[in-house]
């Protein structure tokens, strides 16, 4: 669903109220991008803070590259995941993560590195100005803020961090009517898009006949 462009720390109930609310069934749910949820809470950081250091630029050489993606290619992005892990945490998931790379293992560098850091999003060209500029942390705590969505909006909510790599499900509240993995697949094909479609609410609805 298209909105306006929604500012740091600009609250959601009103939005909600606005844009979904008028066209809400019974029966739907709804799936809210991890990044307006993160721009409400006014988890972002502005590129000026951020000046990637050596540790920051030699880790991502060795993260994998997207054609469609800016991923963790991108030192300055990796430098806020530095920032949320501490540089020795992150010196040595690099160290582990470089070493089971070799036998075929992915992924042990953002695991031992942890803090959430794979939820960290931002300075990507494609994504809407001014937040073209920004990184973007994940949600507070995505678990509570779905409850609390969900009970605003009287349907269920699942907050999604979908990009063109992969999507998962980050928070939902206890009505959802399906699985985390079963919203997963739904929403697979993000639908939210990744650059500046303004669409970060997706309403979930059943199809007439289907069960």
């Amino acid at each position: 669903m298209e909105t306006h462009l929604v500012h740091v720390k600009e609250p959601l109930e009103p939005l909600f109220d606005r844009y979904l609310k008028p066209i809400l069934n019974p029966g739907d749910w709804v799936c809210l991008s991890e990044k307006v949820v993160a721009i409400s809470e006014g988890r972002v950081i502005h590129e000026s803070v951020v000046r990637a250091g050596l540790l920051a630029k030699l880790i991502v050489k060795g993260v994998k590259k997207y054609d469609d993606d800016v991923g963790f290619s991108d030192p300055r992005k990796m430098q806020v995941a530095i920032m949320q892990t501490g540089w020795a945490r992150a010196a040595l998931a690099m160290v582990v993560g470089g070493i089971t790379k070799l036998f075929g293992r992915h992924g042990d560098f953002y695991r031992i590195a942890g803090h959430r850091i794979s939820e960290i999003d931002g300075f990507n060209p494609e994504t809407v100005a001014p937040f073209d500029e920004f990184a973007m942390l994940g949600p507070q705590d995505p678990q509570r803020a779905a409850q609390s969505y969900s009970e605003f909006l009287k349907v269920p909510v699942a907050i999604i961090d979908a990009n063109n790599i992969n999507v998962e499900i980050l928070g939902f509240s206890n009505d959802l009517p399906v699985t985390a993995e079963e919203a997963r697949e739904i929403v697979l094909d993000n639908p939210i898009g990744q650059g500046e479609q303004l669409t970060p609410f997706v309403v979930v609805r059943r199809l007439r006949g289907d069960r």
